[in-house]
């Protein structure tokens, strides 16, 4: 899409981009650590998780049958990282990003987002309710990043590059 996209789909590329690095690397980050929930599969017995068998490179991995192990309460120690889903958040920005950006067909987006999203409890990693948050954090941030790139583009991207803006006054309208 950066080779061959055109101007509409490397702003989508760049602005998604933005969306997952705010996202992953700040929000999700920062409460990651402010709120320390152990993931279920530490604190309930019996909880099944769901893993690719072992192989090196781990790729080879897919076309093996999935390891499946059930928790036992107090083995394992709690690190805390269950809350909000960086995978859910993440695939929800994308999401979100590519709707606004593909009106029409966009909102497909959303469906490999959901499976991401109902992974993430599937293979025992997060609380149902981890993953519904993580869905509405990361299409939030992402709305936000957007806006807050169309205010700068309007501002001052007639400053910076006027030719570029003469064309395209805005960042995200088609």
């Amino acid at each position: 899409m950066l080779i061959f996209g055109g101007w509409h789909a490397r702003r989508m590329v760049l602005l998604a981009g933005i969306a997952v690095g705010v996202t992953d690397g700040v929000v999700v980050d920062s409460i990651k650590g402010m709120v320390s929930r152990p993931r279920p599969h530490e604190v309930l017995a019996g909880v099944r998780t769901l893993d690719l068998a072992k192989a090196k490179p781990r790729l080879l991995a897919l076309g093996k049958p999935l390891r499946e192990e059930y928790s036992q309460r107090g083995i394992q120690a709690s690190r805390g990282n269950s809350f909000p889903s960086g995978h859910a958040a993440n695939n929800f920005a994308l999401a979100t990003v590519v709707a606004v950006f593909y009106r029409r067909w966009g909102w497909l987006a959303f469906l490999p987002a959901s499976l991401v999203a109902y992974s993430r409890i599937y293979v025992g990693s997060h609380w149902p309710l981890d993953v519904l948050v993580s869905c509405f954090l990361g299409a939030g941030i992402s709305t936000l990043v957007m806006a807050a790139a169309e205010t700068c583009w309007r501002r001052w991207g007639g400053r910076l590059l006027p030719d570029l803006h003469a064309k395209h006054p805005s960042l995200i309208a088609p």
